[in-house]
């Protein structure tokens, strides 16, 4: 942030709250650098699970789990719904939130749902140029750090509710 938006002066970086922080040096406006929101979809189909090939960066050529930023206004459970659609033309429903993702120093915080496929047709969208059914033993490269994470607790999860993702079937 450049200016105020308050009173238009040039904002200045000055420590506060034990941080370096854009500042107005004439009203104290305190900017607060908010984290991004992103809404992951972790989607089992045919006792494997969907992933996209990314024809953006970052993450360019790697493959990740079907995700994007939440809009303001929106609900988290309604971004990843309109993302997996958007990546992978996919209609899904929300079956339970499996974590939360994030790491000292990134802004971006990571909302990841079980989701079951109720609708659609597995094919890229805009942002990924293949989409794909991947078995957990059998992954391509990851995109994200965060991916490996989720591909964890999306075995835990698996493990506590035995016959689970045998249930999945494709639409």
């Amino acid at each position: 942030m450049t200016y105020c938006p308050h009173c238009a002066t040039p904002m200045v970086q000055r420590l506060l709250e034990g941080r370096e922080r854009p500042s107005c040096p004439r009203c104290g406006f305190i900017h607060y650098e908010d984290p991004k929101l992103v809404a992951v979809g972790v989607i089992p189909m045919d006792g494997k699970l969907v992933l996209g090939r990314r024809s953006i960066n970052p993450g360019l050529g790697c493959w990740s789990f079907p995700a994007g930023y939440v809009n303001r206004g929106e609900s988290v459970d309604d971004a990843m719904i309109r993302e997996v659609r958007e990546e992978t033309n996919l209609e899904v429903q929300v079956e339970q939130l499996l974590g939360l993702y994030s790491e000292a120093g990134n802004p971006v915080v990571l909302a990841a749902y079980v989701a079951v496929a109720v609708g659609g047709t597995l094919t890229p969208g805009e942002e990924v140029s293949e989409v794909g059914l991947f078995a957990v033993d059998g992954m391509p490269e990851l995109a994200f750090p965060n991916d490996q994470r989720i591909l964890g607790d999306w075995q835990a999860y698996c493990r506590k509710a035995t016959g689970r993702a045998a249930r999945y079937t494709r639409p």
